[in-house]
C-alpha cells in the first residue's frame, strides 16, 4: 500500500531571522514561527500520524499543529534532522566567506562536497529516506504530516526529480512524498500558508 507524507520545513527560527546556517544546533522558534505553524494547522487537514526531526525547531512546530488539530502525540525522529552544517554552523553566508574563503563557492559547484566537518549528500541520503521507509511502514496506506528541514527537503527533491537546483523551501511550505515499500516518489510542493493574509518568510537554505 502507499502511505502518503506530506514533508514540511518547520517554523521560522531566530536563526533563519539572521540568515545563519543552522544544521543541527537547536535555535528556537522566532514568535513569527510559532504564529506560522498556528496559521498552518488550518490547513494541514487530516492525517493519521505526526512526525517530527528531533531538533526543537521542528518538533515546536509539529507540536503546535498537534495541539490545533488533536493529531498526537508527536513522534518524533533524528533521522529526519537538517544536514550537519559542520563548522558553518550559525554563521552567515558572509562569515562563512569571511572564514573559509572560497568554500562556499566550491560547495556551490560541487554540492556532494560537504561542509567542513560536515555530512555528505550520501549520507543525508540514507538516514532520511530509511526515516521515510519506517514511516511508512508504521502508517501503512495512511497519511502523514512530517516536520524536517529545508536543506533535506531540497536534497530529497533534487534526488527524485528533475530539478537541479530547486528555490529554498519557505517556512511551513513542503513536499508531498509518497512511499510504496521501499520506493519513494517525490511529488508537487506545498505551502501551508496563504500568502494573501499570512506572513510567508523562505530563509536561504543549504
Amino acid at each position: 500500500m502507499t502511505t502518503r507524507i506530506l514533508l514540511v520545513r518547520h517554523g521560522e527560527t531566530t536563526w533563519n531571522a539572521e540568515k545563519r546556517w543552522q544544521g543541527w544546533a537547536d535555535s528556537p522558534l522566532s514568535e513569527l514561527g510559532m504564529r506560522q505553524a498556528v496559521m498552518a494547522a488550518e490547513a494541514v487537514g487530516a492525517v493519521d500520524a505526526i512526525v517530527a526531526s528531533d531538533l526543537s525547531r521542528a518538533a515546536e512546530t509539529a507540536r503546535i499543529i498537534s495541539e490545533l488539530t488533536g493529531v498526537g502525540p508527536v513522534l518524533t525522529d533524528p533521522d529526519l534532522r537538517e544536514r550537519d552544517v559542520g563548522e558553518w554552523s550559525g554563521l552567515t553566508r558572509d562569515e562563512i566567506e569571511a572564514r573559509f574563503p572560497g568554500a562556499y563557492a566550491a560547495w556551490r559547484e560541487d554540492p556532494n562536497r560537504p561542509p567542513p566537518g560536515g555530512e555528505s549528500n550520501a549520507t543525508i541520503l540514507v538516514r532520511v529516506e530509511a526515516a521515510l521507509r519506517r514511516i511508512a511502514a508504521a502508517h501503512d496506506g495512511g497519511e502523514v504530516l512530517a516536520i524536517s528541514h529545508g536543506g533535506v527537503m531540497r536534497l530529497l527533491e533534487r534526488t527524485h526529480s528533475d530539478t537541479d537546483r530547486p528555490p529554498p523551501f519557505p517556512n511551513l511550505g513542503g513536499l508531498v512524498v509518497d512511499v510504496h515499500g521501499a520506493r519513494i516518489d517525490v511529488g508537487d510542493r506545498v505551502l501551508l500558508l496563504d500568502p494573501s493574509t499570512d506572513s510567508v518568510t523562505a530563509p536561504p537554505n543549504l
